[in-house]
């Protein structure tokens, strides 16, 4: 009777030995201070950051959407991982939270050594940018599940912060100003509908020159990860939103309180090329519930500040806080 190996069924144990051999430099190289040992165990392990009075551990999880579809079928992998991390680490930095370590989930119906260590290290580039440490993951090789060239990403990202600076709504007021840090494109929100405008309405092809380079590239854009301007301006920022998918109107509004609003200067914003041209085919309001418009990040900062955050940084005023029901009001 013949037999048959778990290789004849799909999973290819060998390659995924090699897949992890590949990728222990990357890991290496985002190491800090608090990682504990390496990979290979059977958890990451990290020591909790010495210097607050009450810590806090916070934990964020995402993915990158339909924009790895088009990773997969350019055959650019290397920047999806950058945006893996960013999405996460991002949004520690809404809660006052700086990122500790970050763990990544890689799915496939066949493991491609070669893609998937190029997916890795971007995730390793992603969190030298975020000064956090990749202290492990999961490869799951899955056939029947996922056709053999698709992969899907999922990351976690995990941070500590001061238990007495966590609440940021309580601190906003009517009159603070609003700065606009600028996204470096779709980022990972929005890209269903781009696809859909860009490929099926447009006839827009990957190698077509757009502002200076290709589209694919220019929509390949990694995320901005905001951890470093974070950091250094973390006693002049109330509120900090990231703008992702539902854009300023739904992401703003999270760091208000019932009684304020968010009015918001359409005029202000420094919208991308790009946006620009999806516009043509979206309406204006879908456009702003669906993409960031250019904008990444938004500052809550008092008036005292904004003069030093925008010395310090390529952000801009796009707005106010005001008095009114809770809402981003674009105007």
């Amino acid at each position: 009777m013949s037999q048959i190996s778990y290789k004849d069924a799909g999973v290819d144990i060998d390659a995924g030995n090699s897949f992890v051999e590949n990728i222990k430099p990357l890991v290496k190289s985002t190491r800090i201070p608090g990682v504990m040992g390496g990979i290979g165990s059977f958890a990451g392990a990290f020591e909790l950051p010495k210097g607050f009075k009450e810590p806090v551990m916070l934990a964020a999880t995402d993915g990158v959407g339909t924009k790895l579809k088009l990773a997969i079928d350019s055959g650019i992998h290397n920047t999806v991982g950058i945006d893996l991390v960013a999405m996460c680490v991002n949004d520690l930095l809404c809660n006052f939270g700086t990122p500790s370590f970050f763990l990544d989930y890689y799915a496939t119906g066949k493991l491609d050594v070669n893609v998937a260590t190029s997916v890795v290290a971007g995730i390793a580039e992603g969190c030298i940018r975020s000064e956090c440490a990749l202290i492990g993951g999961e490869t799951a090789e899955m056939p029947g599940m996922y056709s053999e060239n698709d992969y899907d990403l999922a990351g976690f990202a995990v941070g500590v912060a001061e238990k007495s600076e966590m609440d940021r709504v309580s601190l906003v007021r009517a009159g603070h100003k609003l700065i606009a840090l600028p996204s470096s494109g779709l980022h990972s929100n929005g890209f269903s509908l781009a696809r859909k405008v860009l490929f099926e309405k447009m006839g827009k092809k990957f190698e077509d020159d757009f502002d200076g380079k290709t589209l694919i590239e220019t929509l390949l854009t990694p995320t901005n990860i905001y951890v470093k301007t974070f950091k250094a301006l973390k006693n002049e920022i109330v509120a900090m939103a990231h703008i992702t998918g539902g854009g300023i109107v739904e992401n703003l509004p999270r760091v208000l309180p019932e009684n304020l609003m968010a009015e918001v200067k359409k005029e202000s914003i420094k919208v991308l090329p790009i946006f620009k041209l999806m516009a043509e085919h979206v309406a204006e309001d879908e456009m702003y519930r669906a993409f960031n418009m250019g904008v990444g990040m938004i500052l809550v900062v008092e008036d005292k500040n904004v003069q030093a955050v925008l010395s310090k940084t390529d952000g801009y005023l796009i707005g106010e806080i005001k008095e009114g029901e809770r809402a981003a009001i674009m105007i």
